[in-house]
């Protein structure tokens, strides 16, 4: 993991049912904000998919984390070549936050402040449901992070399935039952 990546790298849970990660990524904030709301950039490191960046604009994400990084990595039982989910924009202040539901555990807010030359980038996960899905999504998001931090830094992409699998065990340990 790059310096860059290393502001509070496993993140926080702030309430029982939130996750805080943070991220610090070159700017300036306008480029991070394109790798947040434009399909063919966001593809690159989370889900493909177009927003219309408007309060209570419908969208779709599209889950393709084989295709991740160059290198093969086994994915997981149960887990499908692809995934879709139906998700809606609740706040959209460009390029500083955007907020969405996220099908079946909460919402997701995302928080961009420029520090200097660079840009702090704050994800926060609320309500999330469960233990079982706080650990996925938390292992999901840290790769996802890490992944966006070597797209702008132009660094070594782990294989999304292996560091997913070896962060879930991490998370297992180290958030409370």
């Amino acid at each position: 993991m790059t310096e860059l990546a290393a502001q509070d790298a496993y993140g926080v849970l702030t309430e029982p049912t939130t996750l805080k990660i943070q991220r610090l990524l070159p700017g300036p904030i306008e480029r991070v904000w394109a790798y947040l709301t434009q399909g063919d950039l966001r593809r690159q490191w989370l889900a493909a998919g177009e927003m219309e960046m408007n309060v209570d604009a419908p969208f779709e994400f599209i889950w393709r984390n084989d295709e991740l990084s160059s290198q093969p990595a086994k994915r997981p039982a149960g887990f499908p070549e692809e995934q879709r989910m139906q998700s809606r924009i609740t706040e959209c202040d460009p390029p500083r936050k955007l907020s969405f539901t996220w099908q079946g555990s909460g919402d997701v807010t995302f928080e961009l402040a420029p520090k200097g030359k660079q840009v702090l980038l704050t994800l926060t996960h609320r309500r999330l449901p469960d233990r079982p899905t706080l650990l996925k999504v938390s292992a999901g998001w840290h790769m996802h992070l890490d992944l966006l931090v070597a797209c702008a830094t132009e660094g070594k992409r782990e294989p999304f399935w292996d560091g997913w699998s070896r962060l879930l065990k991490e998370y297992e340990q180290r958030l409370p039952v």
